[in-house]
């Protein structure tokens, strides 16, 4: 049975980072796609990054430049590394993987069959 578990989520200040991590089991992350969603009070899952299994990345316009998705395959985990954080990016952030994806909507949520339950990141001003 496959489960994504997040973590790393928290309390900032404008201007910091957080490093957030997605465990899997049931999956081997090298072979599938995943991505970082990320949800806002009161608005619809926005994409932030994806990784594809050949490492290549795929980022969101509101955090390119600032956000960094990475895969440690040894260890099964994939990683988003947050730099400049600012109110607006405070959102739960989702973990979402799939073994195939259509790639001109990789950055659509539907693509993605398996889903982690979150982790809260709020970013103060």
């Amino acid at each position: 049975q496959v489960q994504l578990v997040e973590s790393g989520g928290g309390l900032v200040q404008a201007g910091g980072a957080l490093k957030l991590s997605c465990a899997a089991s049931g999956l081997t992350f090298s072979r599938h796609h995943t991505a970082w969603f990320r949800q806002a009070p009161g608005k619809g899952r926005e994409f932030v990054a994806a990784i594809r299994p050949s490492a290549h990345t795929y980022y969101g316009d509101s955090v390119k430049g600032r956000f960094t998705i990475s895969r440690d395959n040894a260890n099964n985990m994939v990683y988003l590394e947050m730099e400049g954080l600012q109110p607006e990016d405070t959102a739960v952030y989702y973990c979402a993987t799939r073994e195939w994806v259509i790639l001109s909507a990789i950055r659509r949520e539907d693509q993605y069959h398996s889903w982690g339950r979150g982790t809260q990141v709020t970013v103060s001003s």
